[in-house]
């Protein structure tokens, strides 16, 4: 038996590039729902309210202490004890959404104190509602900076999707598993999956390194354009 048969990669290649399609929905969709409530946990760390405040402390520190694996399992084994029953692509896109929201609310929470003091101040002197200060004032000075960081985990979380394949997501790396598991030939689709994830990945990571130096080149313009603008009032 040849070591690598190009014949067989050709005919399988096709199978996994389809099942490609289920890896990239579960990112997408996990992410953002990793951002949404990575930002409601962000804002209710900051609750004046302090049970509140250390309850989404906790919860986030534990979730983070834990491995994905375990939450993965939790939601898709566990909860139809409690009547809660998912699919294993809604309960693989949960587990991970909730797991790295955490994260992002760490992310979103440096963005957030990196606003100056003064924008709260004028804000609040303004007479500004809760919501529109946070609209209007505070999200759109914190989050464009944060972008890169974000995007970092975003390609963290697409390389942990075959993680999904423990609960039956028929993802890349399950597809694979498959495939070998029938024609007891493992490395052709084992090392087209590496590829893909090399193909989709790499320039990913490409893209977020230009984008974060582009707003490091921005955010120094602006440095500048106010030094010198202190310096030609005086």
């Amino acid at each position: 038996m040849d070591l690598w048969n190009w014949d067989f990669a050709f005919e399988v290649f096709p199978v996994i590039l389809q099942a490609m399609w289920t890896t990239l929905a579960a990112t997408v969709v996990a992410f953002a729902f990793a951002m949404i409530l990575g930002l409601f946990l962000a804002v209710m760390r900051r609750s004046t309210f302090k049970p509140l405040a250390w309850t989404i402390i906790g919860i986030s520190e534990f979730i983070r202490a834990t491995p994905p694996l375990v939450q993965l399992f939790f939601v898709f084994y566990v909860l139809p004890f409690w009547g809660v029953s998912l699919s294993p692509f809604v309960a693989g896109v949960l587990a991970l959404g909730i797991h790295y929201s955490t994260y992002c609310a760490e992310i979103y929470r440096s963005g957030i104190e990196s606003v100056p003091r003064g924008q709260w101040e004028a804000a609040t002197a303004l007479n500004f509602t809760r919501r529109k200060k946070w609209t209007s004032i505070i999200l759109p000075q914190a989050i464009p900076p944060i972008i890169p960081m974000l995007g970092n985990y975003l390609i963290s979380m697409f390389k942990e999707t075959p993680l999904l394949s423990a609960i039956m997501v028929v993802e890349m790396l399950q597809t694979a598993k498959i495939v070998g598991s029938a024609s007891f030939r493992y490395l052709e689709p084992f090392t087209i999956v590496g590829i893909l994830f090399l193909l989709l990945s790499y320039p990913s990571a490409l893209l977020i390194k230009k984008l974060e130096n582009k707003l490091n080149r921005r955010k120094i313009g602006k440095t500048k354009g106010k030094s010198n603008g202190k310096g030609v009032a005086a």
